[in-house]
């Protein structure tokens, strides 16, 4: 029987970046993912990208990331929201109100996984087990054993479930989520426009969810973005489908022409969108993160940087209490430093998600008009929004 220090289950972005961070706090990790590791550029890349806020940046840095991320980071000046139906009504959301940093920085997933990966692949106390997922657990008061798909066992201090939104190491524990369905789907695709998109991330709002267009590095010499389209669940799919030309024209009908022609590039994919909050964060020595404790539709660059969140909560507890690293008080002072924070974001991201989906005209316009046009409003969301406090 092996045994560590923390027991990470699910090899994903979070779970691969709590890896490093707690590795490079000398504790001993292990972690675990049931997906076999995959080229990044193969046939079935991960071509959505992830906005690192400002907030999340310390901590990636301090775990020995940052220096491998920041060539291929695209920086986040402005949010720009669009409510493009009836008379348009746009407004900026400037990072310089609140000082000389950017919102954040557009990284390619497959790029964040590749940094991870390499840098978990120097530190001698991280072992990263591809291929093997995690299939039960027993607690005891002093440790966890955990049982693996390949039938290994390992003990630890702290089992940490980072494996998704149907999370194995969540239905173990017995703990339940409650979830919010759509009808949504997400496309996700890049395109090329004839402009500079100066580091402005847009939100066109319009029927069945916003069109995102956000900063990437140049592509074949021209400017380029990653697009998050929501849309209705079927339509999704029937626009997927299209043959190139077609597609081309549904990409710019819908834009609102906000950067110009558009013209998409490589591949296409569709997700599921939906809410989905587990009802709660611990167990006995077991503590929930990333999508295992909370998913939220991908409006305002919330989710890593929710689950980032999670990761810096766990980390400040373990630098103030190492010894009691996974015991019941340890767990309880998660809980009750996150379980706010994310029940607050599920629910306004929902609204966000509905009022975009729905009718409300010339309200949310008026709406994005208040949210904006008074600064301390605009300043507080805007440090809300980044996890600056309210």
């Amino acid at each position: 029987m092996d045994s560590t220090d923390i027991l990470i289950a699910g090899g994903g972005t979070a779970g691969l970046a709590a890896a490093a961070a707690f590795g490079s706090r000398g504790l001993r990790v292990t972690c675990v993912d049931p997906a076999p590791a995959q080229a990044p550029d193969g046939p079935d890349a991960d071509l959505r990208t992830t906005a690192i806020l400002s907030p999340a940046r310390a901590l990636l840095d301090g775990a020995g990331l940052w220096s491998r991320l920041g060539p291929e980071a695209t920086p986040l000046r402005v949010m720009r929201i669009v409510d493009a139906r009836g008379t348009p009504v746009r407004r900026d959301f400037d990072a310089g109100d609140l000082g000389d940093q950017p919102f954040g920085w557009n990284i390619p997933n497959r790029v964040l996984k590749q940094a991870f990966a390499e840098r978990l692949a120097e530190m001698p106390n991280v072992t990263l087990l591809r291929g093997t997922g995690f299939a039960g657990r027993v607690a005891r008061v002093d440790e966890v054993t955990s049982t693996l798909s390949d039938g290994r066992t390992i003990t630890a201090r702290l089992l940490i479930g980072a494996d998704g939104r149907d999370s194995a190491v969540r239905r173990a524990c017995g703990i339940g989520a409650r979830t919010t369905r759509y009808g949504q789907k997400a496309l996700v695709f890049a395109v090329t426009h004839d402009a500079p998109h100066g580091g402005v991330s847009t939100e066109v709002h319009a029927a069945g969810g916003p069109f995102t267009l956000v900063p990437l590095p140049d592509h074949d010499g021209r400017p380029c973005s990653a697009v998050v389209w929501m849309t209705d669940g079927a339509e999704a799919l029937r626009l997927a489908a299209l043959p190139a030309e077609e597609f081309a024209q549904a990409v710019n009908a819908r834009s609102a022409d906000v950067m110009g022609p558009l013209v998409p590039v490589g591949g296409r994919q569709v997700w599921p969108i939906i809410t989905q909050v587990a009802d709660r964060l611990t167990a006995r020595r077991t503590a929930l993160m990333a999508e295992a404790a909370h998913v939220v539709p991908p409006i305002g660059a919330q989710g890593l940087n929710m689950s980032l969140g999670d990761l810096r909560v766990l980390l400040d507890l373990t630098s103030g209490r190492p010894d009691d690293l996974g015991s019941d008080g340890w767990l309880a002072a998660y809980a009750r430093l996150r379980e706010p924070d994310i029940r607050l974001r599920a629910f306004g991201i929902d609204a966000l998600n509905r009022a975009s989906i729905g009718g409300l005209g010339p309200l949310r316009a008026f709406g994005l008009r208040a949210m904006h046009d008074l600064p301390p409003v605009r300043h507080a969301l805007m440090r809300l929004g980044l996890g600056m406090g309210r």
